[in-house]
């Protein structure tokens, strides 16, 4: 990455407090133009909250922050008028039509009618729903209605785009179609932070993950070199009734790590395959042998325990 490339985000020292919770402790980062960056944590980590911060709907309590080269939050809402925010929950006006909410959107950005008019036109085509125009938004799918979100978290032509779990409940053929209009987004030069729970969606779209976890930065790097460095290359998932019984009669050699979780067991090493050959023949076993993912370095930086909401 050049040197000159105009730096979108800049973090230093950001810290932010709830009474006496610190929920954002002391993190710094940096996001530059052009990148797709999944900011990945278990409930309670501190992404939301940190996103609250980069869109200016709260104050840090300590630290420095600039987006777009805007200080946060002095200038909150000039920096506001340059990017696009898709949240969690679509909060569309089901007063309107699907025309009708990016023309009200386009107009509170203070774009001129015919422009507006065109962008709804290049936008409802984009997100492929030109033959929903005029149609209620009680009449769109849940798919139709996220697309529609990022179809109006665009209408300004923003140059950050902030998504905070945008497949959250769409069904697998949906969430592949915005996975497609995300790259085509990234493939334009859209600067994109994402926020999601699915490690599959991070890892697949993402050209860089920064882990969080108890208001914490554990680990910022590429999904390969997160995969590649933080965690063994190779998974045995071992499952069922009869798990127990199987375990006993196969004690670990060599460096192999071993997690239970109920009746499974999970394998983490370098070469596994006589531990899986000693799977054939056993009662009430499944298992499934695979490379290491993103999703298994999360848990081994974050843990397994449940987190309250």
């Amino acid at each position: 990455m050049s040197s000159l490339t105009p730096v979108i985000v800049q973090a230093e020292n950001l810290t932010k407090h709830y009474g006496k919770q610190c929920v954002v402790n002391n993190i710094s980062f940096q996001i530059i133009k052009g990148e797709f960056c999944g900011i990945l944590g278990p409930n309670g980590a501190g992404k939301t909250t940190t996103l609250k911060m980069l869109v200016g709907n709260t104050p840090a309590s300590a630290g420095m922050l600039s987006v777009l080269g805007f200080p946060i939050p002095q200038q909150a809402r000039a920096m506001r008028s340059r990017i696009g925010v898709v949240p969690q929950s679509d909060n569309l006006d089901l007063d309107f039509t699907v025309k009708e909410n990016l023309h009200v959107y386009g107009r509170y950005f203070g774009l001129k009618r015919a422009e507006v008019e065109r962008r709804i036109a290049e936008l409802l085509a984009f997100v492929a729903l030109e033959e929903k125009t005029d149609s209620c938004i009680k009449q769109l799918s849940g798919g139709m209605k996220r697309r529609l979100s990022i179809a109006r978290a665009l209408i300004n032509r923003p140059e950050l785009l902030i998504l905070d779990e945008p497949t959250t409940g769409l069904d697998p053929q949906i969430r592949q179609n915005i996975w497609q209009l995300l790259r085509q987004l990234q493939k334009d030069g859209l600067t994109i932070i994402l926020t999601t729970h699915y490690m599959d969606e991070a890892e697949r779209l993402c050209g860089r993950i920064i882990l969080m976890d108890r208001g914490r930065i554990l680990a910022d790097s590429t999904p390969e070199e997160l995969v590649r460095e933080r965690i063994e290359p190779h998974v045995l998932e071992v499952f069922g009734t009869g798990v127990s019984a199987w375990k006993n009669a196969n004690p670990l050699t060599g460096p192999i790590r071993c997690e239970q979780v109920g009746e499974t067991c999970f394998y983490y090493g370098a070469d596994l395959s006589e531990l899986v050959q000693t799977l054939d023949g056993w009662p009430g076993l499944r298992y499934g042998y695979r490379p290491a993912n993103l999703e298994d370095v999360f848990l081994k930086l974050t843990g397994r325990e449940l987190r309250d909401a």
